[in-house]
């Protein structure tokens, strides 16, 4: 089963609940950030490192964290596509599918669908990808360092 079949997408709500989801903004699968990315979406990514510090995802960013680490310091700013109490990817095909998926009727269930993406970035295909990210947006060499796409 994919993941698109293990988490459909919810019914659009606007309730406090729902909203209260966009403060964190929910990932995108491998295949969605690559089309984000190609789309032109990929500054207003950020990164986000495993607990581990072996692999890492790439996300909407938190307002004001556009194309850097995710930064604990800019979580109360909420997500960069979240404007006036709405999504700006919406209807666009580019709402990541954790964003898609929780809903106030899906409580305590948006953990196991944001575990199952994790693990997907945790593949050569995700790791090419945040590599491929940096390099194009300048945020390895603002960090000093070099990355190689294998």
């Amino acid at each position: 089963m994919t993941l698109y079949e293990e988490y459909p997408p919810s019914e659009p709500c606007s309730c406090e609940i729902c909203s209260a989801y966009c403060k964190r903004p929910g990932w995108w699968t491998v295949e969605e950030a690559e089309k984000a990315f190609g789309a032109g979406y990929a500054g207003r990514m950020m990164l986000e490192v495993s607990p581990e510090r072996d692999f890492g995802v790439l996300s909407p960013a938190f307002k004001g964290n556009e194309g850097g680490y995710a930064l604990q310091i800019f979580a109360d700013k909420g997500c960069t596509f979240y404007r006036e109490g709405l999504c700006e990817l919406f209807g666009t095909g580019f709402q990541p599918l954790e964003c898609r998926y929780c809903h106030h009727d899906r409580k305590g269930e948006g953990s196991q669908c944001h575990n199952d993406i994790g693990k997907k970035w945790n593949t050569a295909s995700g790791k090419r990808l945040v590599v491929r990210w940096g390099n194009t947006t300048g945020f390895w060499q603002r960090q000093g360092l070099v990355m190689v796409e294998k």
